[in-house]
């Protein structure tokens, strides 16, 4: 602080002197320079940046204290210097490093008045800041760190300028608590960049520096009388901008935070700018698609969603939205890499498989109807969403609609064990159990998987069948380990059955949110009770990948993929694809497209793709007038639960007839059922209620055709 009023020398301001003269000629150690200190000067943030160099994200690397990067004096507001010389230094620009008339009144105070006055100079002050051997200790300095400390200042001022040195102590000194540099303090106190700083705000950071961590009374009352010295400034006003800053913890506001979960993935030291691979327009578009979106959908139990965007080619990660801030009570949570329920989201996986090994084609008739498999826990009993069946079905319409049934007739024909190794080799390391863990219901993502994991998986179908790492560093090898996971041309049809609107028509229409601006090959998914949904699929060069639901895992109320995660996938992949609409690929070696008709027409005559030697002119139905009539439902002494997450009106369950019957009476308990529970095709949709029951089937004259036991608990 700078001593205020002059004094006489005494015998012990002449013993002091002696002694300076002494010592200063040997305290003229080399000084660095302005540049060095400058360059030498870390930052506690790091910045994760994109492709481009764009900011992306501001991250807190430095625990310890705070301090942000350097502000140069020409960036500093006119009156924070004002008040800095005015409250530390007020012959700043006169003296060569020690003011001694200070240094008098300071020696009087302290040894004949018994006060402690300080006579440090800024720049004495700054070489305390700059070497660690002059820095002061809590009980002061010592008389030989005093000696050094003054001959240090004086070496300092003949190689730095005053403006430089103005710079480097408003960068380098400790202003309250972590906050370090006025950079910190302005902006933890204030809220602003220090060029903007008033008056006010200007005579309280000077203040501080007198005592950083001084009450917030005792600042105001000093912030006060720098303010008087500097100008016309109400003292009343000063008081309220000190106490309104000082009573709150300081809070510094990150510059950037658009891929905070990204960010946490990579390691990053003090001070350290890190380019990443994404597009920082890109990104910030998805965020603001993925928070309004989620808006929409919070009257129906929704908070958080997930989207991530890759290059097919690279690999490289253009997009990771992990969370939603502004929807989302647990906006930490990276939904990206967060394992989750997938829903139908793997039976593209499956059926390419099937077909992979010539267990069917995308011609193959599926058949959608009742099914009851034995467990070791009970029977598994498929639904479709709709919780209804359509009969017989080709696989191009089976995983185009996404029809259950179908997707675990194709799972009995390949197998779980050989399902569950080919998802593993597709990069599905979440489904760390055995198959036996997962059993039938895999084929409808019974399997938690991560949302990077699927998305790469589906970028494998978009490159051919080969996977590759994903990438979001310049020095990872985006092209190290790939590895062939489907054939070619396998990929090659699924996904022409993925980007088939006729396909998917029978379940999601004509004109749905599946539909982009290019070609695009695209799945949908949701998991049991609504509890995630899911949007993937790929154009020639991104693939696109979306969850949305709950990271507490509560359930949605009646959002589906089609109407929760859809509408995002959409958005982003039109994005994508502006200015340049995605074409199809071309046909690979080994697959033939082929006339076929269906006899009899369950699904009108098309041309249909087939791998080398599989192709059929003709699909002729099996003939169900040659089986016995019969009932389709859960299975003869099936255990049923209600199931607490889903409204009672809508949990029924289907039983229908198989074979060829007319006529026939739906019995439930022996009394003829509710005409409300049968459905215009003839099948029996019964609500469940607690109890054994028997469902039946019977002749106009009452004669049995076929009976059924099931137990509902």
């Amino acid at each position: 602080m700078q001593a205020g009023r002059d004094s006489r020398p005494t015998y012990w301001l002449v013993l002091f002197l002696l002694f300076i003269g002494l010592a200063a000629p040997l305290a003229r150690a080399a000084q660095p320079s302005f540049a060095e200190v400058r360059a030498a000067h870390i930052s506690s943030e790091a910045w994760v940046l994109d492709r481009r160099g764009h900011l992306l994200q501001s991250v807190r690397v430095d625990k310890e204290r705070r301090r942000l990067p350097w502000v140069g004096l020409a960036d500093l507001s006119p009156a924070m210097i004002a008040a800095l010389i005015a409250s530390e230094d007020k012959r700043f620009m006169s003296h060569a490093g020690v003011d001694w008339k200070a240094m008098v009144g300071a020696i009087w105070t302290n040894l004949v008045e018994h006060r402690q006055r300080g006579a440090s100079t800024l720049t004495m002050q700054l070489v305390g800041l700059i070497d660690p051997t002059l820095h002061r200790a809590a009980d002061g300095r010592s008389l030989d760190q005093k000696w050094r400390q003054i001959g240090a200042a004086r070496e300092l001022e003949k190689r730095w300028s005053k403006e430089q040195i103005l710079e480097a102590y408003l960068n380098l000194a400790n202003f309250r608590g972590e906050l370090a540099g006025i950079a910190a303090a302005s902006r933890g106190l204030f809220g602003k960049h220090p060029s903007g700083l008033d008056r006010a705000e200007a005579s309280v950071l000077a203040a501080l520096l007198r005592g950083p961590n001084a009450k917030p009374n005792l600042v105001a009352k000093r912030a006060c009388g720098v303010a008087h010295q500097i100008g016309r400034t109400d003292c009343r006003l000063v008081s309220s901008v000190a106490l309104s800053a000082l009573v709150r913890r300081p809070h510094l506001e990150m510059d950037h935070q658009l891929a905070p979960h990204l960010a946490r993935r990579v390691t990053l030291a003090p001070g350290q700018s890190l380019r990443t691979s994404l597009d920082a327009d890109l990104q910030a578009f998805v965020l603001d698609t993925l928070k309004r979106h989620l808006v929409e959908l919070r009257e129906r139990q929704v908070e958080d969603g997930a989207v991530l965007v890759l290059d097919n080619a690279s690999g490289e990660v253009l997009a990771w939205a992990g969370s939603s801030d502004t929807t989302s009570q647990a906006a930490e949570v990276d939904g990206v890499s967060a394992p989750r329920l997938p829903g139908s989201t793997l039976k593209p996986f499956l059926y390419g498989l099937a077909i992979e090994r010539r267990l069917l084609t995308a011609a193959s008739p599926l058949e959608d109807s009742p099914l009851a498999l034995d467990t070791p826990i009970g029977q598994y009993v498929p639904q479709n969403y709709e919780r209804d069946f359509k009969g017989w079905v080709s696989a191009r319409t089976a995983l185009g609609a996404s029809l259950n049934v179908p997707a675990v007739r194709t799972l009995l024909l390949l197998g779980v064990e050989r399902f569950h190794a080919g998802l593993k080799r597709m990069g599905l390391a979440s489904l760390s159990h055995d198959s036996d863990f997962y059993g039938y219901s895999l084929a409808l993502g019974g399997g938690e998987v991560t949302l990077l994991e699927l998305t790469n998986a589906y970028r494998s179908l978009a490159n051919g069948g080969v996977l590759r790492p994903v990438v979001w560093l310049p020095n990872q090898n985006a092209k190290a380990g790939g590895q062939r996971v489907i054939s070619k041309a396998s990929a090659y049809i699924v996904g022409d059955i993925l980007a088939d609107k006729s396909a998917r028509g029978l379940t999601f229409g004509l004109s749905s949110p599946l539909e982009t601006i290019g070609h695009a090959a695209v799945k949908t998914g949701t998991s049991k009770d609504m509890r995630d949904n899911w949007c993937l699929g790929y154009t020639d060069r991104y693939t696109v990948g979306v969850w949305v639901g709950n990271a507490s895992g509560t359930p949605m109320r009646d959002v589906s993929g089609i109407s929760g995660a859809a509408p995002i996938w959409q958005a982003v992949m039109n994005r994508l694809q502006s200015g340049r609409p995605a074409k199809p690929p071309k046909m690979p070696p080994g697959v033939e497209s082929r006339l076929v008709r269906f006899e009899p027409p369950i699904e009108p005559e098309r041309r249909e793709l087939f791998l080398a030697g599989t192709a059929l002119d003709r699909i002729v139905m099996p003939q169900s007038e040659t089986l016995p009539v019969r009932i389709e439902g859960p299975g003869n002494g099936a255990i049923l639960a209600r199931d607490p997450d889903i409204p009672a009106e809508r949990q029924k369950v289907r039983f229908s007839i198989a074979g060829a019957g007319q006529g026939l009476i739906w019995l439930v308990d022996d009394k003829p059922a509710d005409p409300a529970w049968l459905d215009a095709d003839g099948s029996l949709l019964w609500p469940l209620s607690p109890g054994p029951h028997r469902i039946s089937l019977q002749t106009a004259d009452g004669k049995s055709v076929d009976a059924m036991f099931v137990t509902v608990k």
